[in-house]
């Protein structure tokens, strides 16, 4: 997380409040009028049609009619760690001032987006979220977030005393060491280490990553294939045809998700629950009840009883929920 201001200013108007979610595909942008009004004006931007973030906020002001308000912040699908941001997913790179600067704010908020996410979990209305298997929340217990999309994003929550107040998680959990669990799994990712070298989870979970775990597979057979190239065609052929290959691509994407949502479960504690966001498994719907995840995911030798305990939501929101996650992260960095 990372803050910018204007040094000229003493304080800036809390509201209204310009709001924003950047992953490495869209860019999606919001409004909050006042501290209980919904967020509105809500858009979304392919990255790719502008040069930078700066382009893009300018565009969905000018396209909303909206002026330029004192404060905004966004959620973005990189570390932040100071004022430089070279996204890891996309090609924008910029400092978080000449952001600021460019765009007339007072102040500039910039923090992970599934941090942002994270802040939003216990805020969300019940028909937002899904359960998948069995389980109970545990009160003031840690909870665990994870998304596939264009990436892999991972956060959560750690409690603090029991007042319902919590500490979100900025990490790169993404990134972590994917390891197999049978045979064909080992060949999956020894084929992908020969390309990348290091297969994280997010070789495999995420839109490239579901895409290059077909075409894996696919050599591993008959080297067939390769005429299927977005995530959304391998889905699409696993749903149509349920014997393919590209439902065996789809079954081990979502066990491998099970696999790693499980360890981030052990890692945290997250006896209060695990969340499931991201742009991918929204959209199996119950393709994804029926799949290797839960299974998978409670599949921990001797801490099987613990890991049954722990339900897994799947997020299920009309606007990104990393909206309103990055108002309230403006409320607890006033000044």
């Amino acid at each position: 997380m990372f803050e910018a201001r204007d040094p000229s200013q003493d304080q800036a108007p809390a509201f209204p409040r310009w709001l924003g979610d950047i992953g490495g595909t869209n860019a999606r942008f919001g409004w909050q009028a006042s501290a209980d009004a919904p967020i509105s004006h809500v858009q979304i931007l392919p990255c790719a049609e502008h040069a930078t973030l700066v382009d893009a906020a300018r565009s969905y002001l000018s396209q909303q009619g909206l002026p330029t308000p004192a404060c905004a912040a966004f959620g973005i699908a990189n570390p932040v760690t100071g004022d430089q941001v070279s996204m890891t997913n996309h090609h924008w790179k910029f400092s978080v001032n000449e952001v600021r600067q460019s765009l007339g704010l007072k102040r500039f908020l910039l923090l992970n987006d599934f941090t942002a996410l994270a802040l939003a979990l216990t805020h969300l209305p019940p028909e937002h979220k899904r359960q998948v298997g069995s389980g109970q929340a545990a009160l003031d217990a840690a909870i665990g977030l994870i998304g596939a999309g264009t990436g892999l994003g991972v956060s959560g929550l750690l409690p603090v005393g029991h007042q319902n107040k919590w500490i979100p998680i900025a990490g790169e959990g993404g990134h972590v060491s994917l390891s197999a669990s049978n045979a064909v799994e080992f060949a999956v990712i020894e084929q992908l280490r020969k390309r990348y070298g290091h297969v994280s989870a997010e070789r495999i979970l995420s839109g490239a990553g579901l895409v290059d775990l077909y075409h894996a597979l696919c050599e591993l057979k008959d080297g067939q294939g390769r005429e299927i190239t977005t995530p959304a065609e391998v889905i699409e052929r696993a749903q149509e045809l349920p014997l393919s290959t590209a439902n065996q691509a789809l079954d081990m994407f979502c066990g491998f998700l099970g696999c790693v949502a499980g360890d981030l479960a052990l890692t945290l504690g997250a006896r209060g629950g695990i969340f499931i966001g991201g742009g991918i498994v929204p959209r199996l719907g119950e393709r994804f009840d029926a799949s290797p995840f839960r299974q998978r995911f409670e599949d921990k030798g001797r801490f099987k009883t613990y890991m049954q305990n722990i339900p897994t939501w799947v997020i299920h929101s009309p606007v990104s929920p990393a909206l309103q996650g990055a108002s309230q992260a403006l409320s607890l960095t006033q000044w």
